[in-house]
């Protein structure tokens, strides 16, 4: 891949990468630096490449893989936040967005991969298949039991605890 078809690459699927690893892990500045990342590496391979070889699926493995090892790293080495940072000030947040982001973060790590990949990342199942290493079925029923959880999650009457 030349340096014009990579930044074409780059531009083209940069947010959309963002948004389905932010799914995936459940932070979105997290995402935006584990994909960052992932590019970097995949311009270090950019000649290795293929653009038909569907290289955003190459990226999106090596940035959700990354987030999964800051996330053990953060998780080995929690402690007390540090009082001298000020943290910005809140966004006014979407209740359905954030309902919708705890329903997919209570799916299992394969649903929960499966129906982000296939309705955030607009990816067929075949090339979910593909990219999992699972066969077409297992996949189906990964989308069938997400959406069915889904379902009940986001119908459940909020807890007043």
């Amino acid at each position: 891949m030349d340096e014009a078809t990579f930044d074409a690459f780059y531009e083209e699927s940069f947010d959309r990468l963002v948004r389905q690893i932010a799914a995936m892990c459940g932070n979105q500045a997290e995402a935006q630096d584990c994909v960052q990342e992932a590019f970097i590496r995949a311009w270090d391979h950019r000649r290795q490449l293929d653009p038909d070889g569907h290289p955003e699926a190459w990226v999106r493995t090596t940035a959700y893989r990354l987030s999964v090892s800051r996330w053990r790293r953060a998780s080995k080495f929690m402690r007390a936040a540090d009082r001298s940072v000020i943290p910005d000030p809140p966004r006014e947040p979407n209740p359905d967005r954030i309902a919708i982001d705890r329903a997919i973060g209570r799916l299992p790590k394969e649903q929960r991969e499966a129906i982000v990949l296939f309705h955030l990342g607009d990816m067929t199942i075949a090339d979910i298949a593909a990219e999992t290493g699972s066969p077409i079925g297992t996949i189906k029923a990964r989308l069938s039991r997400a959406r069915a959880t889904l379902a009940t999650y986001l119908t459940e009457e909020p807890s007043h605890a």
